[in-house]
Parts: C-alpha cells; sequence; structure tokens
C-alpha cells in the first residue's frame, strides 16, 4: 500500500547513484530518530488520547509506528538486515501489549498510527521471511481488535480530515489483512467523503454535505466550513481552519488513491478534476500568495506540511497534467521529512517516481 515494490526499486537506484532529490532525502531519514539501530520502543497496553491532552503512550505509538516504518524503508533501500529486524522488534514489542485505545481522540490517534503499522508490517513481510509466522498473526490481531474497531467508526459532522485519515488506515490495514469486505467499505467512504470535503462548482452553489451527517443547510454548511460562505474550485472544509488540517487530508486522500492504484483501482481519475484544483488551490496560497477578502475573510494559516508528494507524483508523472503551484510547493518542501504524525518520507518514496501499478 502507498509505496510499491517498483518504486522502491526506483528508490533504490536513485540512492545508489546519488541523484537528487533522493539522496537528500534518504540522507534525512537516515539522520533521523527514527532510523536509530538501537531506537527503543514503549509500547502500553491502554492508549488514552483526550483532546490535545494525551498521554505519553500517544506519541510513543505515533513515533513507534513511523520508526517501524522507518527502518522498514531503511532495511529496503539499504539491504542492511539489522533495519528489517529493527522495524520486527517494534511492532512485536506493541503486537505484545496494546488492547485498547480509549477517549476524546482514539479514532484518530488509530487512524494515524494504524495507517502507518500497516505499511511497516507491508513492506517487511512481503522480503523479510525471518518475521515468525505466529508474530505475524499477532500483530494482524493487534490491527484487528486494536486499531479497526475505531478506524471504522462513523464520524460524519466531524471535521472531514478525520474521516478521511481513518478510511487511509481502514484501507491500508485491509490490504495487509487481505480483506476484501474492509477493503470495499474503505472505497466507499473515500467516492463519500472526497466530494463532500473538497468543492467543485459542479457540486452547486453549496458543497455536498458531510455523507450520513446533520449538516444540512446553507447556515449549518457555513459554520461547518468555518464561516466561510463563498466556494471556489479546491476549496476544503478546513481551508478556514488552517492549512495544516487540509494538509492532512490532502495526505490521506493521496495515501488511499495511491493504494487502491496499488491494487489495480484507479480511485485518482474519479476525483481527478477536485483533487487537482484542491491542491493548486492550497499550494497557491501556501506558497504567500495574499488572500482576498473573500476567502477566510482576507487570513488564511499557511501551515501545511510535506503532504503533497503522493498526489503530485500521480497527476503530473502518470496522468501528465499540470501543476505548476503544487510542483513548486514540493520542491520548496524538499526534501520531505515526516510530521511526526502519519505523513514520513514521501520525498523518497514518491518524488517523480510515477512507476506502474
Amino acid at each position: 500500500m502507498v509505496v510499491g515494490g517498483a518504486q522502491l526499486a526506483a528508490v533504490r537506484k536513485h540512492v545508489a547513484a546519488g541523484q537528487e532529490p533522493w539522496k537528500s532525502a534518504y540522507e534525512k531519514m537516515s539522520a533521523s530518530k527514527y532510523a536509530a539501530r538501537d531506537y527503543t520502543p514503549h509500547p502500553a497496553k491502554v492508549v488514552a488520547c483526550a483532546s490535545n491532552a494525551g498521554t505519553d503512550a500517544c506519541v510513543a505509538e505515533r513515533e513507534d509506528a513511523i520508526a517501524a516504518y522507518t527502518q522498514a524503508l531503511m532495511w529496503s533501500v539499504s539491504g542492511d538486515t539489522a533495519y528489517a529486524r529493527g522495524a520486527v522488534a517494534i511492532m512485536d514489542a506493541w503486537s505484545e501489549q496494546v488492547k485498547e485505545h480509549t477517549r476524546d481522540d482514539a479514532d484518530l490517534q488509530t487512524a494515524w498510527s494504524g495507517s502507518t503499522w500497516a505499511r511497516a508490517a507491508e513492506i517487511v513481510h512481503a522480503g523479510y521471511p525471518e518475521w515468525p509466522g505466529p508474530l505475524v498473526q499477532r500483530f494482524k490481531w493487534m490491527l484487528r481488535k486494536a486499531y479497526l474497531p475505531d478506524v471504522t467508526a462513523k464520524v460524519p459532522d466531524y471535521n472531514g480530515n478525520w474521516e478521511l485519515a481513518m478510511t487511509d488506515a481502514t484501507m491500508s490495514m485491509a490490504v495487509f489483512l487481505e480483506d476484501r469486505t474492509l477493503y470495499e467499505d474503505a472505497v466507499r467512504r473515500y467516492r463519500a467523503r472526497v466530494p463532500a470535503y473538497f468543492y467543485l462548482a459542479s457540486d452547486g452553489a453549496l458543497p455536498k454535505p458531510p455523507p450520513g451527517g446533520s449538516v444540512k443547510s446553507a447556515d449549518q454548511l457555513a459554520a461547518y466550513w468555518f464561516g466561510q460562505r463563498t466556494y471556489r474550485d479546491g476549496l476544503g472544509q478546513e481551508t478556514c481552519r488552517n492549512f495544516m488540517h487540509i494538509g492532512y487530508s490532502l495526505a490521506a486522500t493521496a495515501h488511499i488513491a495511491e493504494t487502491a492504484w496499488h491494487q489495480g483501482l484507479d480511485l485518482y481519475r474519479e476525483e481527478a478534476d477536485r483533487l487537482t484544483a484542491a491542491l493548486e488551490f492550497h499550494a497557491h496560497y501556501q506558497l504567500g500568495a495574499a488572500a482576498p477578502r473573500w476567502l477566510c475573510g482576507g487570513a488564511v494559516k499557511r501551515t501545511m506540511g510535506p503532504d503533497v508528494e503522493v498526489a503530485l507524483n500521480h497527476f503530473r508523472g502518470r496522468m501528465h497534467r499540470s501543476l505548476p503551484e503544487t510542483e513548486k510547493l514540493a520542491e520548496r518542501l524538499r526534501p520531505g521529512g515526516t510530521d511526526d504524525l502519519f505523513v514520513a518520507w514521501e520525498t523518497l518514496t514518491h518524488a517523480d517516481n510515477p512507476t506502474p501499478a
């Protein structure tokens, strides 16, 4: 999911040849705390994450999942099996301990960490037979019991970045678990939420309401869209909140579509106009363009992270669409690192890497 074997093979060739931006991206990953050979995980039985005030286990879980994914990538690129062992040790430590997630942010916490756990596990399991079968099965059981109940919860009236991140995790876990029903549920959720999150004029005068929710009237939608009442192509439900959450949503949406692409389903094409409009709209203002008065009262919060590489790679590299603003933003952010939540090392894996599924 998200990154395929052909893409990893391309990364290995670029890094071995010392080519940019992959060389710098690999060096940045190698120097991160997540790539430390003596990385020590901190598993917990219960991960209790209150809104903006979770326990230490919340941060530890997200960081340990990113460390497992980082070490899986380090192994894949370098060939050093010590990193594969490191990734396995981190995943085994958590599968031995964690039982449940609780409190306000359980759904979001399991989305962020669960999507990353699945990516790490897929890379390792695909090519490292020394991960014992019983421990692989224990890890799969962990995903089913401690993560899936939360990421499949119904949250129609929440800000859309929640459901998109939850769908990202659901789809990734479905692929690792080889669960067709779960995968198809994630596809349906994507198809319902993405058009309700990013606006196109073809939607009508108002944005599509969140699927299955109570937000429906013009006033309710304006409040849900953080006071915005003028809708233009590419605008997002959380644009007037901040670009950080828009970035999360763009990244999660791309992760879902990229995973589906590797599974033989082209979700990108279904919403290509909508997603390219969203990328260009937000990249334009993230790069510093002044916001007009109709947009968020003339003030936007330019806080987007390293969130556009996966989508840019597909739309420009595979579909040959022109995204000049998104390309400028990606180049400015390179080499992209990690947001310490669920986006990690995507310059390395997806910059100019439009390999086929």
